[in-house]
């Protein structure tokens, strides 16, 4: 699954984070070049939040998908 989204908080950012590690499989986020881990806290807190991010995952997890959903964008 590819997704795009956007966080609007830091609270947005530390939920994610912790559906992304509940996840049994990687999840990455990403935006141009620069890949990062979904599941640290820190490595998605230091990306560029004002951006549109990607997020790639390595598996499907419908709760993720729909935890997901509401920082989607179109």
């Amino acid at each position: 699954m590819i997704q795009k989204i956007r966080f609007n908080t830091a609270q947005d950012v530390k939920e994610f984070v912790e559906a992304a590690d509940a996840c049994p499989f990687d999840v990455d986020i990403s935006y141009d070049r620069i890949v990062i881990d979904a599941k640290s806290i820190m490595g998605v807190m230091g990306m560029d939040l004002g951006r549109d991010l990607t997020v790639h995952c390595h598996g499907e997890c419908e709760s993720f998908e729909r935890a997901i959903a509401r920082w989607a964008v179109e």
